[in-house]
């Protein structure tokens, strides 16, 4: 039985030794189940009018570049286009192929051949309606801006880069296996290749000790960090072998460039969008205890917007008996016990996500709340004002 469990191909475009996710449910269903509503598992899927939540009715599926420029989101028998107009005229029109985020807003990508391109209109939750995407320039229609392999190692599990031999690098055209495309962040993405483990456990049902695969908590606090780190640490140091390589107990800095930049830089000159690890490396919370990022979230679960849920998490160690609790609820009654995230971890505009709005004008869509603890006292007095005020009425 093993030998042919052992001979048996995989399907996993990566290698012979990823087992695909579908293989972890007959012994971890629930936690896979719960894992499919994650934000992890959905940041890229095949677009549909499922997957894009844009209107594509009359006079809410226009984006206006100019009064004589516009993109229009249409549907054809489910088929879902973003079409350029000039004066009227089609000039160009793509077809929505991949959707990118979703739980604040959406991004979208196009295949042309073996190129993939981002769109230029995406969708934002919060303006409840279509934009351009961030970093386009409002005043052009703009289909040509390519997304590389670098751009899915977040974004995926996995796609292959076909080899060009002959080219000169200078003008490389990056060309991708659509085929190969795994979309979201899967089991096998954090936990490593399962080949071997899917094959003994199989054997042996009864054992109960993972074998042959990486566990979380056989990590150190540095390999769980970095671990995280491959996709939540920013764009510090470019990558010189791909993401995609790196597996749970891998230490990230062998992947990146020499990074000459200065290494403590002042956190309030941190942007809150993408580098989550170095916000909280910079947290005095951090710097003072074991934390690790599975400290706060469970990664197989849909995060809670519930924030007393988080709050329990700092009172675990803030608490009256370690003599370090926080003083302001004795002032405000339960409200602020259960809401410590946003005096000390606030939610922030970014400077990388600038759009222009549906009037025309620049916004940022949404906030993104830093993970850098500390004390806020704009924050904290701002809470209280709201506390005075629903007292006071």
């Amino acid at each position: 039985m093993t030998a042919c469990l052992r001979n048996k191909k995989s399907n996993d475009p990566r290698d012979p030794v990823f087992a695909g996710s579908a293989s972890c449910v007959k012994c971890h269903k629930d936690i896979y189940d719960s894992y499919l509503t994650t934000a992890h598992f959905q940041t890229s899927r095949p677009a549909s009018i499922h997957s894009v939540h844009g209107s594509f009715l009359q006079n809410s599926n226009i984006f206006h570049f100019s009064k004589d420029k516009w993109i229009r989101m249409e549907n054809h028998n489910g088929n879902l286009y973003q079409v350029a107009y000039v004066n009227g005229k089609k000039t160009e029109a793509e077809k929505f192929d991949i959707t990118i985020g979703g739980v604040k807003a959406e991004t979208y990508l196009y295949w042309k051949g073996k190129q993939l391109f981002e769109m230029p209109i995406s969708y934002f939750k919060a303006l409840h309606g279509w934009t351009n995407s961030p970093g386009y320039d409002s005043g052009r229609m703009n289909f040509n801006r390519p997304i590389l392999r670098r751009c899915l190692e977040c974004h995926s599990s996995y796609i292959k880069e076909i080899p060009q031999p002959g080219i000169n690098m200078a003008h490389k055209t990056v060309e991708l296996d659509s085929t190969s495309l795994i979309y979201g962040i899967d089991c096998e993405r954090c936990h490593g290749p399962a080949a071997n483990h899917v094959n003994f456990h199989t054997q042996f049902p009864d054992e109960k000790k993972a074998k042959y695969i990486t566990t979380y908590s056989s990590l150190t606090r540095s390999q769980k960090l970095d671990a995280c780190a491959v996709c939540h640490s920013g764009n510090k140091g470019a990558f010189q072998i791909s993401a995609f390589v790196f597996k749970q107990g891998d230490t990230l800095a062998k992947f990146r460039e020499p990074d000459f930049s200065p290494q403590n830089p002042n956190p309030a000159t941190m942007d809150v969008h993408g580098n989550q690890n170095g916000l909280l490396a910079s947290s005095k919370c951090f710097l003072m205890s074991n934390m690790d990022c599975s400290t706060c979230h469970n990664p197989h679960e849909k995060e809670s917007l519930n924030l007393a849920v988080y709050s329990q998490k700092c009172m675990q160690c803030h608490n009256e008996a370690n003599h370090n609790f926080c003083k302001m609820p004795t002032q405000s009654g339960a409200i602020l016990k259960n809401n410590c995230i946003d005096c000390h971890m606030p939610a922030k505009p970014s400077n990388v996500i600038r759009v222009e709005s549906v009037d025309g004008k620049m916004a940022i869509p949404y906030m993104v709340r830093t993970h850098r603890i500390a004390v806020y006292p704009e924050e904290s007095k701002k809470i209280m004002s709201f506390i005075k005020s629903q007292k006071d009425f």
